[in-house]
């Protein structure tokens, strides 16, 4: 069976591994197969959204061309991209085919082959009767404008520049085989494709960077771009057989899986190598929203020159993508394989395989150490070059890193944990009550459950009412660990336990493993805390942080999405979610941090009752044109002292049809869409609304534009059951909006913000350009949030 890969698409650049000299149909084939449905009028005007990236990453140093594919991809005309070193022009947008010009195409191939028949049976006809004609035999179709031997620059990426006239009939079979192949799977969500072209500096940063997609409708989400100094390797098919060749290792792999398929890289290795066959998968696209189980589950496989499997992997502890491991035992060739776990795929199922005598990290000891401090950290693995490295605290703040010295190129990133708390080893022998380890609180314990059925005990001294919060940090440390946590007694009475605690700040974790106890002493005297594994295992690497200490109540913030498009004086609604901690359950109040003049939150609150809840950004009308990154920081009151913390952007991303995580990304991006005219900006309420059960209450909204809509409608969303939408009257400056609230609906003491759409009322006009009695609602932005109270709490 031929696939059309767009790791064929043109990358003359892109180093070795890349076949441009295979039939050019299949540079640009891809981009025929998934183009099945046109887009409406209606749905081009939403934001853009890049599904994936098909080569997820290149090396420094080099130009290559990557093709984006997604929804909504029209008018693009720039990519932004996070950090430095990495260039990037837009070449072409190729529109969806449309289900009839899709039927067009294969009706003009099937006609050019009945002509060619025809031609083909006249001159066999005349050669039989000796008659002079054309020159006899078989009618030879036009050499094909498009075949390798031209210049790369030149294939047309756009089915429609495609001259079937000048197609052979092995290049209509394979291209019916693709465009009408019963695997393929329509996905509107990945028709559009965008190529773009990406330049490397030889001193870019190697990791990850975050790429989107800027087009006249705006900013796309951001995806995944990786950087790395290895040789990039493409898949060429088909490789079901022979594999497709790898020169030398080190070397990073890229292809696509598509529905049944198998890719196999063939390379050469030598006795006594340590191999280590690194797999991103996941770790470029977190979550799909329609699949099980939510990522392109990859498998790998190791097979000699005889077929024999030297080795499976599925996965990596608890991370999907796998990591091979594997001691050549002898000189020879090696076939790599890699596949869905299920034989799923599609367009997204984007991979790369960092394969080599490459570092690979087992084992961190310890997981963190203190900000103000020098923390000596031992290594444990496959090719490491050395066995311990040393973290500088004073270098980073509070919270979760990859740190410098744990970084090492090919390898899978390593994390570490810093937090303010004196910090301690767990001293065996500790597993028993009564070898319990002492502590003093607050504190910080760095251990390891180092045996399977192995327990660590530690012995503190608290007093009646004081209230302890204690937890666990291992899986989020990228620990095997999954924790169980117990607080006793002096006798051994167990007055709290805890498994599994979900932590949502945590946006790429799925089995939410880590442990955590807020529990309020019953009596002065010695407590114990006891750690384990909930299944009972155990080994070097299970190692883990024990944060102990008196509850401090505190929290995180999220803020979504990523990026913000708007127009000039425009209104967008934005979401921020509290992670609260140990027990915070006061008012957090938003602010925005250095941002341009005229920027204003509306409804820039998260109440006591609430977790997550929508405000609203106003830009002003004279909005910057350049993408700008803005700040968000939380403030709150807790125990007469003033927290603050910065609201992390975060994509709100779908697992698998039903689950829903934050991931994090580096920067809120706010960009100004182009528009003609600017909306109607309004000033947000000074103070939360009081709503009264049975009363009305009038909010007056002022503007600086000249001119109040006089048919302007509003129409309320989020509000809590029992507040309607009365009278919308213009007045000079502005707008009057009356509220009313349900006595037998309201519930006293809720709190949150009201969500104004507005809307204009137009005539429709005939072709005439007269009038025709009829009348079109069209959207008009919408008002700042608009806080509210429901009075009697």
């Amino acid at each position: 069976m031929i696939r059309m890969r767009n790791a064929e698409l043109g990358m003359r650049n892109a180093g070795p591994g890349v076949p441009y000299g295979i039939d050019a149909l299949r540079r640009f084939a891809l981009l025929l197969v998934a183009c099945l449905v046109a887009t409406s009028a209606h749905a081009q005007q939403k934001p853009p959204h890049v599904g994936y990236l098909f080569p997820a990453g290149g090396q420094r140093g080099s130009t290559f061309e990557i093709t984006m594919g997604g929804q909504y991809l029209k008018g693009a005309t720039n990519v932004i991209v996070s950090g430095s070193g990495v260039d990037v022009t837009v070449l072409q947008y190729v529109k969806a085919l449309s289900k009839k010009e899709l039927g067009d195409l294969r009706k003009e191939m099937r006609e050019t082959q009945t002509a060619r028949k025809k031609q083909k049976a006249e001159a066999d006809k005349q050669k039989k009767g000796k008659v002079k004609g054309n020159g006899g035999g078989q009618a030879k179709a036009p050499k094909m404008e498009v075949m390798a031997d031209m210049d790369p620059d030149d294939w047309p990426m756009d089915p429609r520049d495609l001259d079937v006239s000048k197609m052979s009939r092995a290049d209509m079979k394979a291209l019916e085989a693709v465009l009408f192949n019963p695997k393929k799977q329509p996905n509107a969500q990945l028709d559009d494709r965008v190529r773009i072209s990406v330049s490397i500096a030889k001193d870019a940063r190697p990791g990850t960077r975050e790429l989107r997609l800027q087009t006249r409708l705006g900013l796309s989400n951001p995806v995944n771009l990786a950087i790395d100094s290895f040789d990039e390797v493409f898949e060429s098919e088909p490789n079901e057989e022979d594999g497709s060749p790898v020169a030398s290792l080190p070397a990073v792999l890229n292809g696509q899986i598509m529905p049944g398929d198998v890719d196999k890289f063939r390379f050469h290795a030598k006795r006594g190598q340590r191999l280590v066959a690194n797999v991103q998968a996941r770790a470029l696209i977190p979550y799909l929203a329609d699949a099980v189980p939510g990522w392109f589950q990859a498998v790998l496989a190791l097979y000699d020159s005889e077929g024999t499997e030297l080795a499976f992997v599925d996965d990596f502890r608890f991370d999907p993508d796998p990591i091979l491991r594997f001691d050549v035992p002898a000189d020879g060739d090696y076939e790599l394989l890699i596949r869905d776990s299920i034989y799923r795929g599609r367009e997204d199922f984007v991979y790369r395989i960092a394969i080599g005598e490459l570092p690979l990290v087992e084992r961190v000891f310890p997981l963190g150490g203190q900000v103000d401090e020098t923390t000596r950290v031992s290594l444990k693995g496959w090719n490491l070059p050395t066995r311990s490295v040393t973290v500088d605290g004073n270098a980073f703040g509070t919270g979760v890193h990859q740190v410098a010295p744990l970084m090492f190129e090919g390898a899978r990133p390593v994390v570490f944990a810093l937090d303010t708390l004196d910090e301690r080893r767990d001293r065996e022998p500790n597993n028993l009550l009564q070898s319990a380890q002492p502590i003093t609180l607050p504190l910080t314990i760095n251990g390891d459950i180092s045996r399977p059925g192995d327990w660590d005990v530690y012995r503190f001294q608290g007093k009646k009412g004081q209230t302890v919060s204690a937890e666990v940090f291992a899986r989020r440390l990228q620990s095997p660990l999954d924790s169980i946590l117990k607080l006793t007694d002096a006798a051994g009475k167990e007055l709290a336990v805890n498994d599994d605690e979900k932590d949502l700040a945590s946006g790429l974790t799925t089995h939410h493993a880590d442990s955590r106890l807020l529990a309020t002493l019953p009596a002065d005297g010695t407590y114990s805390l006891q750690v384990g594994d909930a299944q009972g295992a155990g080994s070097d690497a299970h190692a883990y942080r024990l944060r102990v200490a008196e509850a401090q109540p505190d929290f995180e913030l999220r803020v979504m999405p990523s990026c913000l498009n708007m127009y000039a004086g425009d209104t967008v609604k934005l979401e921020v979610a509290a992670i609260r901690r140990d027990g915070f359950a006061g008012d957090i109040h938003l602010e925005l941090v250095n941002a341009p003049p005229g920027f204003v939150l509306g409804g820039a609150w998260i109440p006591a009752s609430r977790d997550r809840l929508t405000l609203t950004l106003s830009a002003p009308r004279e909005m910057p044109e350049e993408p700008l990154a803005l700040h968000i920081d939380g403030v709150a009151s807790v125990g007469g002292r003033k927290i603050r913390h910065k609201a992390v952007p975060a994509e709100d991303m779908m697992q698998a049809f039903l689950w829903r995580h934050l991931v994090p990304t580096e920067e809120l991006i706010v960009y100004r869409v182009p528009r003609k005219w600017a909306r109607m900006p309004m000033k947000p309420l000074e103070k939360p609304v009081e709503i009264l059960p049975g009363e009305s209450h009038v909010m007056t909204f002022t503007t600086t534009h000249k001119r109040i809509e006089k048919d302007l409608e509003l129409e309320l969303s989020d509000a809590p059951e029992g507040v309607t939408l009365g009278r919308v009257t213009p007045v000079a400056g502005g707008v009057e909006v009356t509220l009313m609230g349900d006595p037998e609906k309201l519930v006293a003491g809720r709190k949150g913000n009201l969500i104004l759409s507005a809307f204009v009322n137009r005539a429709v006009m005939g072709k005439d350009k007269k009038p025709t009695g009829k009348r079109r609602r069209i959207p008009f932005g919408m008002l700042p949030a608009v806080p509210y109270v429901v009075a009697g709490g």
